[in-house]
């Protein structure tokens, strides 16, 4: 009775010419494992404030879901277009923000199409090589400027001429470079000054800002640290 059911639940896949229910459950299981390996590599190499758990586990599903899609159309045409004929119609209304979200989207449907058409081992090259690929980049920081890390604002009062020296030593002690990006004349003896600041050290930037708040005619003191240049 049993191996009836069984016949009954496979035969339409069988008689279609798609995959056997043992070929269509190891391809999905391998899919879904290669989404996993997606979904940790974009976690680890992840940076910045935009992080979204709904976005990682549709990583992780949509490897699944392509080869599924692949595994159907291989037993029929008539499927094929039906199935593209769908995605035409659905509508996808999430922007992405970030370019990089779009390379692991891209990433986790070759990877699906590589699984669904039981290309396992260039579906296993691609995910490791990949993987690689995103790995060096976010080790080595690669295509960002340091230029500066810091954006400095002061509001200096008094004698101009004699200020002026003395915050840019103190600018030349605690800053490999710094460049003055803005200055406003709020009153005759009382102007406000902008600059973007490589520091030394970093981690002494509190240093910085309590030495100016201590000398006299310098008020107003904020220091806004950055990571780098990225776009925000």
């Amino acid at each position: 009775m049993n191996g009836d059911w069984w016949r009954l639940l496979v035969e339409g896949d069988v008689v279609s010419g798609a995959a056997s229910a043992e070929t269509a459950l190891l391809i999905l299981l391998f899919a879904f494992v290669i989404g996993q390996f997606v979904g940790w590599v974009y976690m680890w190499t992840h940076t910045g404030l935009s992080y979204s758990q709904t976005y990682v586990a549709s990583l992780v599903a949509l490897p699944v879901i392509i080869a599924l899609m692949m595994v159907l159309m291989a037993g029929s045409v008539i499927v094929a277009f039906g199935l593209l004929a769908v995605f035409a119609v659905v509508r996808f209304r999430n922007v992405l923000k970030d370019t990089r979200d779009t390379t692991f989207i891209l990433w986790a449907i070759l990877e699906g199409l590589a699984v669904g058409t039981m290309r396992y081992s260039t579906a296993l090259i691609a995910a490791m090589g990949v993987g690689l690929v995103l790995a060096y980049l976010r080790i080595t920081s690669f295509g960002s400027r340091h230029r500066f890390d810091a954006v400095l604002s002061l509001q200096l009062e008094g004698d101009f001429s004699s200020l002026q020296p003395t915050l840019r030593g103190i600018l030349e002690a605690h800053c490999a470079r710094a460049m003055l990006t803005s200055e406003q004349q709020t009153s005759p003896s009382s102007r406000v000054q902008s600059y973007r600041v490589l520091l030394r050290d970093p981690s002494r930037s509190q240093e910085l800002r309590s030495l100016l708040e201590q000398t006299q005619g310098m008020n107003d003191v904020t220091l806004y640290l950055r990571v780098d240049e990225g776009e925000v």
